[in-house]
């Protein structure tokens, strides 16, 4: 009889000693930053995005009450889902059926998903580009689609999914603005702390780092940027960042995962570097 062998486990990602600055909102900067702790990494939160939800207005009630008008429902990120629900809970004892639910991304369709509805996402990626991909959003003749979004933003979707033939309405559910802190924090977290990593997981995140940066610190614009996709990327080169990096996926394991596999040094055989050997 074979012997059974144990399980394979994962390796740690090792981030010791790694120092990382969380740019993402609350509440998901300190559950990053936990896990980041966890792989050994020094951590800052900075969280240069708030968001406020908006009060219901009679528009968004009746657009809440006609739930069931709608074909398709698209939440573009984990906290536009959590209040899509939210909101949802005040009208409906029990969601209405057939209608298509969409997340974003892995984690919005379990926002969803975790409120017993069937959700679909995007198999590969968590960008609008994967999502308009997806087949059942290509032909969508005077079929309703509700976006739940915030005041702005994924205007791509809007505009893609209505050259598609859509009827789609806006569901604004919260504001973003940039917090305010005081010279002396920035000032420590710059100077002192020295990032070597910055994590901003948006582009409107990406623009109020910009604005914080002092103008005697250019070499900040060396440290590894952690964005959610090339564009972003490519954003964050025209604003002079010398090393955007998009990782494997956008949960916490994954980027940490990710991250450290980027950072580790080379492999070598003999002193050589592996060919396999990422940057």
């Amino acid at each position: 009889m074979a012997t059974p062998q144990p399980d394979r486990q994962e390796p740690t990602p090792e981030l010791r000693g790694r120092r990382v600055l969380v740019c993402r909102p609350e509440p998901e900067a300190s559950r990053l930053a936990s896990a980041l702790t966890a792989a050994g990494a020094d951590v800052r939160l900075l969280p240069l995005m708030v968001r406020e939800p908006l009060p219901e207005t009679p528009e968004q009630r009746s657009l809440l009450q006609e739930l069931d008008n709608f074909s398709h429902i698209i939440a573009v990120s984990p906290y536009a889902a959590r209040r899509l629900l939210e909101e949802i809970d005040q009208w409906w004892p029990q969601i209405p059926m057939r209608i298509q639910w969409y997340g974003v991304g892995a984690g919005t369709a379990a926002e969803l998903a975790g409120h017993g509805l069937r959700v679909r996402r995007p198999v590969n990626g968590w960008t609008s580009e994967a999502l308009l991909a997806m087949p059942s959003l290509q032909h969508l003749q005077h079929e309703r689609v509700l976006l739940a979004r915030g005041e702005q933003g994924r205007e791509l979707i809007r505009q893609t999914l209505e050259q598609r033939g859509a009827r789609v309405t806006i569901l604004p559910l919260y504001r973003r603005y940039r917090p305010y802190y005081p010279a002396e924090q920035i000032r420590e977290v710059f100077d002192q702390f020295r990032p070597e990593v910055i994590v901003a997981l948006s582009g409107e995140t990406l623009n109020n780092l910009v604005e914080i940066i002092p103008d005697d610190r250019p070499e900040l614009y060396q440290s590894l940027l952690v964005v959610p996709a090339q564009r972003v990327a490519e954003q964050a080169r025209a604003a002079g960042f010398q090393r955007p990096f998009v990782p494997d996926g956008l949960a916490d394991g994954q980027l940490i995962t990710s991250l450290a596999r980027h950072l580790a040094p080379p492999a070598s055989d003999n002193g050589k570097p592996s060919k396999d050997a990422r940057d």
